[in-house]
């Protein structure tokens, strides 16, 4: 059944019908701005992600900005020291809202390796500023990259402006092992409960 019939046949082919909640989170999540900020090694792998190989701006997240006020994302790539970390959040309260961030690497994350011996290093950015998404590694690379920023771009399209209305996160597309039919999953238990007997 239909579940809305009074509109069929209203509208040419060309028109879409969509809700203002789905069309600003869709410029949302397809015209992230990051900000120019690479603190260490990983902001190479970062410069690979916005270049020509690898491409950033088909996703509309390739206009790297120089300076917080028209950004609206911020991957923070590198080892964030104790010294770095007023600057860090100095620079994402001077950015707009909505604001999001992403982490980059196994030092960002937590510390890497200087998790047991480096005095100067913060033992994670989420102690400093809000993560919407981790993307480990040391350093990861460029496709890693890519897939935060698309589970990011899932995130920002599952956001709900109504009051009452609460987010629903999305289920990564990748789970990591194949889902079997309901058919082949009968053949493969008949199969193991032959091998036990």
């Amino acid at each position: 059944m239909n579940p809305t019939p009074w509109i069929d046949g209203r509208f040419d082919e060309n028109v879409i019908t969509t809700s203002l909640e789905q069309t600003m989170n869709w410029a949302r999540a397809n015209a992230c701005w990051p900000m120019t900020f690479g603190i260490a090694c990983c902001a190479i792998e970062m410069m690979a992600t916005g270049a020509s190989k690898y491409d950033l701006e088909r996703f509309g997240c390739g206009a790297f900005r120089s300076t917080p006020r028209q950004a609206d994302l911020m991957i923070v790539a590198g080892t964030v020291t104790f010294k770095m970390a007023s600057r860090i959040k100095r620079l994402y309260e001077q950015m707009p809202d909505p604001k999001y961030v992403i982490a980059m690497g196994a030092c960002t994350i937590g510390g890497g390796p200087y998790f047991k011996y480096g005095y100067h290093v913060v033992k994670g950015v989420d102690l400093v500023v809000p993560v919407d998404v981790y993307v480990p590694g040391c350093p990861p690379r460029p496709e890693a990259l890519l897939e935060g920023l698309m589970r990011l771009q899932d995130k920002i399209q599952s956001k709900r402006m109504t009051r009452g209305g609460q987010d629903v996160l999305p289920v990564p597309h990748h789970l990591g092992h194949v889902r079997l039919p309901e058919d082949a999953l009968a053949l493969e238990l008949e199969f193991a409960g032959e091998r036990q007997i």
